[in-house]
C-alpha cells in the first residue's frame, strides 16, 4: 500500500512480515505457497508466524503512538523464545547479535530487533494510524512524527474525515 522505501537493514524484514496481511482487503499472503516461502515457512509455522506478525504491528502502533489494534501476546514474550548469539567477526572483531538458528522466522526477527536497537533505528518503523489499514512503514520524517503509510491514500482519507466531521 505504501509509495514509501523499504525499511534500513534488518527491519526490512520485519516490515514485509507485517505488511504480509492488508487489513482493507483480508488478504494474508502468509496463506500463500508464495507468500510462506519468502519467509521460510511451512504451513504448520503459519499460525506462529501470524501471531508474531500481529504482536510487532501492536509494537510498531505503539511506535505511532497508537493502542493495540487488538489482543496480542506481548512481543516480548514471543522474543524470548529465540535464541540469540554474540557473533564476532575474526577479521576486525566487530559483534553482532545473530540467530542462534538462521532458519526459524522468530530468531531472524529477534537479530532485526536487536540490530535496530543498537542502530536506534527500531522505533522509526511505525504502523499506519489508518484504522483500516496499520501497513507498516519506515519513518524517515525528520521529526520522526510520521502518521500514514501514505500521505496520499491514509493521509488524504484522515484528512477528509476531519473536514467533512467540521461540517464545511
Amino acid at each position: 500500500m505504501s509509495e514509501r522505501s523499504v525499511a534500513p537493514g534488518g527491519l526490512a524484514l520485519v516490515e514485509s512480515l507485517v505488511n504480509t496481511l492488508d487489513l482493507e482487503s483480508g488478504g494474508d499472503t502468509l496463506g500463500t505457497a508464495e507468500g510462506r516461502a519468502r519467509f521460510g515457512l511451512t504451513e504448520d509455522d503459519v499460525p506462529a508466524a501470524r501471531d508474531l506478525r500481529e504482536s510487532l504491528r501492536a509494537a510498531l502502533l505503539a511506535h505511532a503512538g497508537h493502542p493495540p489494534h487488538r489482543e496480542v501476546t506481548p512481543l516480548g514474550e514471543l522474543l524470548a523464545a529465540a535464541p540469540l548469539l554474540v557473533a564476532v567477526d575474526a577479521r576486525d572483531g566487530s559483534a553482532r547479535l545473530a540467530p542462534a538458528d538462521s532458519g526459524p522466522l522468530l530468531s531472524r526477527v529477534a537479530a532485526a530487533v536487536a540490530e535496530a536497537l543498537v542502530a536506534g533505528t527500531w522505533d522509526r518503523l511505525k504502523a499506519c494510524e489508518g484504522t483500516t489499514c496499520h501497513w507498516a512503514y519506515y519513518d524517515r520524517s525528520p521529526a520522526g512524527r510520521g502518521r500514514w503509510c501514505s500521505m496520499q491514500v491514509c493521509g488524504a482519507r484522515a484528512k477528509m474525515r476531519r473536514y467533512r466531521a467540521k461540517g464545511a
